[in-house]
């Protein structure tokens, strides 16, 4: 037979709850949650001489099983309907001396002022609150200002909800504003996701006398996972950190029944700053066909790797992903203002939240795997922090890549997945007549053993593409000027995000400053420009700019990225068929080649070559 009302409305009316007890008999009906799941809370806030108030009680077990566990005995439950108030008296009435059940209306209660320690609500609230028209909320008035006057000051109002934005928001506010002590507790789940897919809650608002002035007010959050509350500054913030719960738990319900087409990505914040701990990056392979043995598996991101291709990007995730041969694989970056122990701490530390990610074809009591590069979480070591007007907070900071190798990177925290420049860094040379370091010293540390800058080193593509533009170079100048320039690049960042082209910003290659250009270089130069636009007509506009004051144009396309490294010079005279190019490059490479240089030119020949003339 169907029980459930035909519209919220209906939650708060009395003729609903006569035919809903009527039909269901003295069955229990337990709304949010059963007595195990909330005891652990429950016994935060009422204590065995506490003298409890049940609203809207119904013939949920709520009330007798805290009596028979001890929890406390003197407990009136009160109830709009008639038909279960009778059912639940003739249930205890023997056994429970001294717990009672009144038929009341919350809104209209009999009992003095003062009366109660503790007020506990089982899902009332939000059976009245089911909508912000103005007489629903007449209504929930009139139930929050009843049950301030039955509690004593330093009494508790326990109510379990789901919290729904409208609801938990009018409840904290209300209490809130009158200076009550408000907290929300997470209630932990007993695993059994099939009844509720959404947590259960209970807000903890405890009384105190009004004071007007600024005595400071409290707001607290408990999630399910530990004791101890966070405080947050506004109504507005605790709503939103309620939301980001409830979010978590629609997603771990789906990621259980169904394979995710797309990559699911979520924080996890530190318990104590509430600051990104870990990033997670859910990856189903539609290509690897799931079993006992490779349905499911954890990949831990040693530090400072997080920006490489591999793991920074969805494809590169999901090639990870179908060369490790799992179904599903779940990335963990690595946050850098976290502290981190090692692999077993972290694995530890997420292997109860890892699992409510797992598929549903994961077996019962199968064991699931960490993986990671190397065996260990990485070397991330900062070395420089500040902010800058222009780029925002930006760190440096040297971190291990593949293999033995150390870099040191440049990293704007608006995009702290973009390494914004790197360089590979050196062992220290030992000193002439430095002895070796004996086998009983202390091992030391990777921070110790980085030297100087690796100047053969160049970490993108585009970078080596901008160096062999040098082959460009004319001759001598016969009249050489000291204000100009053999070779000018740029290779500059847009902060605007909204302008279709991150590189360079607009400004640089607008004509007048363009002009500006062509005065300080040289006649046989080369201007070399970084081009990164994904707008197609801002890009056409960009070039006819370049071709308005620099006659000869090439583009070197970088493969795999949106890159393009424009080479612009001055005079039809400078362009050179593809024999003398070459030449050039053997001559450049030969020259960055002698003594005392240390740079691998070895690229110019092949990258040169492959320029194609625009005009």
């Amino acid at each position: 037979m169907d029980l459930l009302p035909r519209s919220p409305g209906e939650f708060g009316s009395a003729r609903y709850w006569e035919r809903f007890f009527r039909q269901r008999g003295q069955r229990p009906f337990e709304w949010y949650g059963a007595f195990p799941e909330l005891c652990p809370v429950l016994r935060k806030y009422v204590r065995p001489r506490d003298k409890v108030l049940v609203v809207g009680c119904g013939n949920s077990e709520l009330s007798e099983q805290m009596y028979d566990v001890g929890m406390c005995e003197d407990i009136v439950n009160i109830d709009i309907n008639d038909t279960v108030i009778h059912q639940m008296q003739e249930r205890s009435r023997s056994k429970r001396p001294k717990m009672s059940y009144l038929l009341m209306d919350v809104l209209q209660m009999d009992f003095p002022a003062a009366h109660f320690q503790v007020v506990l609500d089982k899902g009332t609230l939000d059976a009245i609150l089911t909508d912000e028209e103005e007489a629903t909320l007449d209504k929930v008035h009139k139930m929050f200002g009843e049950i301030s006057r039955v509690l004593q000051v330093g009494g508790r109002y326990l109510c379990v909800s789901l919290a729904q934005a409208h609801v938990l928001k009018k409840a904290v506010e209300y209490f809130f504003q009158e200076g009550w002590v408000v907290r929300v507790h997470q209630v932990a789940g007993s695993g059994d996701k099939q009844q509720f897919v959404l947590p259960v809650f209970i807000y903890v608002m405890t009384k105190f006398r009004k004071i007007t002035g600024s005595a400071p007010q409290i707001l607290e959050i408990c999630p399910e996972e530990q004791d101890k509350p966070m405080r947050v500054e506004s109504v507005e913030r605790l709503v939103a950190a309620v939301k980001d719960r409830q979010h978590y738990a629609l997603l771990c319900s789906q990621l259980s029944k169904t394979p995710c087409g797309e990559q699911v990505s979520l924080d996890l914040c530190d318990k104590e700053s509430g600051r990104p701990r870990y990033t997670l990056h859910v990856v189903d392979s539609a290509s690897v066909k799931p079993s006992r043995d490779n349905c499911f598996a954890i990949f831990i991101i040693p530090q400072g790797r997080e920006t490489e291709w591999l793991f920074g990007t969805e494809e590169g995730r999901r090639q990870l992903a179908t060369n490790a041969g799992f179904g599903r694989l779940v990335t963990v970056a690595l946050h850098r203002e976290q502290h981190y122990e090692g692999m077993a701490s972290i694995q530890s530390e997420l292997s109860g939240k890892v699992m409510e990610l797992a598929p549903p074809s994961l077996p019962a009591r199968q064991q699931v795997p960490f993986l990671s590069v190397g065996g260990d979480i990485g070397v991330r070591t900062v070395q420089h922090r500040d902010t800058s007007p222009l780029s925002g907070e930006y760190v440096v900071e040297d971190v291990k890549g593949d293999g033995a190798c150390y870099f040191r990177r440049l990293i704007f925290l608006r995009n702290r997945n973009v390494v914004q420049s790197e360089a590979r860094l050196l062992a220290p040379a030992p000193l002439p007549g430095q002895k070796k370091r004996r086998k009983d010293k202390k091992k030391p540390s990777p921070a110790e053993l980085l030297g100087a800058i690796d100047k053969s080193y160049l970490c993108c593509e585009h970078h080596k593409a901008m160096i062999a533009g040098l082959c460009l170079l004319g001759g001598p100048d016969p009249l050489p000027a000291p204000a100009q320039y053999d070779a000018i690049m740029f290779d500059v960042d847009s902060k605007d995000i909204t302008v279709g082209m991150s590189c360079p910003p607009p400004a640089f290659v607008e004509k007048h400053f363009l002009q500006k250009v062509k005065t300080i270089l040289k006649p046989e130069g080369v201007f070399v420009l970084n081009l990164v636009c994904r707008d197609a007509w801002l890009k056409e506009s960009v070039l006819a700019a370049l071709r308005e004051v620099f006659p000869v144009l090439y583009v070197r396309r970088i493969e795999g990225e949106v890159n393009e490294i424009l080479f612009c010079q001055l005079s039809p005279e400078c362009q050179r068929d593809p024999t003398e190019l070459g030449a050039r490059a053997q001559v450049l490479e030969g020259a960055l080649r002698q003594p005392g240089r240390h740079w691998d030119s070895s690229y110019v020949l092949a990258d040169m070559l492959q320029a194609v003339k625009i005009l």
